[in-house]
């Protein structure tokens, strides 16, 4: 299970433990600005009683390209904005699908969780349907286990591609997902120690409006609420 400490991934570590999963979950520190969601990953594994969570830490800051990784802005109040924002991470479901992957191998499991969302999302060409059926079949060509079982041995889940905002944290609230444990905010605001979310980012914007649709109170500090 991939987890990065924002409500989707939440929802999504919700979704396999409904399905019956012991889910071992795997975070990345990859040089990201927002490092804050690391500590959310870890109170919502506990919250939801994943078997096992790691971190593995990666330096895409090497790699740069992106408002994450690199000493670029993060864009202000252009949410929907056209085109693949600046925030996007070259390659990072690419990278962190084939980690866990190759996680999955070692603790001996077949089914990978990834909270991907086509529908209410910034843009991001990993996170469409094409990407993750594209990557399960390579995943089955690239390892041990894929060539060694008869059948397709890993499968890639994705349970929440083609729901809006709204619809995933209604899911996520009839699961029992704490939302204020988690963390979306890609340019968070320290003040005296807390750590706030800007309120004017394209993720918080689109977390707020889900919340606004879905009719579920928004858990979120916000340093600013526009």
């Amino acid at each position: 299970m991939l987890l990065s400490g924002g409500l989707d991934s939440a929802t999504c570590l919700a979704c396999a433990r409904r399905d019956g999963f012991a889910a071992h979950c795997i975070s990345f520190d990859y040089g990201q600005r927002h490092r804050h969601e690391l500590g959310a990953a870890a109170s919502v594994a506990a919250q939801l009683r994943a078997a096992s969570h790691t971190t593995v830490t990666i330096d895409l800051r090497a790699v740069g390209g992106s408002a994450l990784t690199a000493d670029v802005p993060v864009p202000k109040d252009q949410a929907g904005s056209a085109g693949i924002p600046v925030t996007y991470v070259p390659a990072r479901n690419l990278t962190f699908l084939s980690l866990a992957v190759g996680y999955a191998e070692v603790v001996d499991a077949s089914v990978v969780y990834i909270g991907v969302n086509a529908v209410d999302y910034s843009g991001y060409p990993d996170c469409r349907p094409d990407f993750i059926a594209s990557f399960e079949r390579t995943a089955n060509l690239a390892t041990k286990a894929g060539v060694e079982d008869a059948s397709p041995h890993f499968r890639v889940a994705a349970p929440l591609v083609t729901l809006s905002k709204s619809e995933i944290i209604r899911l996520g609230a009839s699961l029992g997902v704490n939302f204020a444990l988690t963390h979306s905010c890609y340019d968070p605001v320290d003040r005296a120690g807390r750590v706030l979310a800007c309120g004017h980012c394209d993720s918080c914007a689109i977390r707020r409006k889900g919340f606004l649709e879905a009719g579920v109170p928004d858990p979120t500090p916000y340093a600013d609420r526009p």
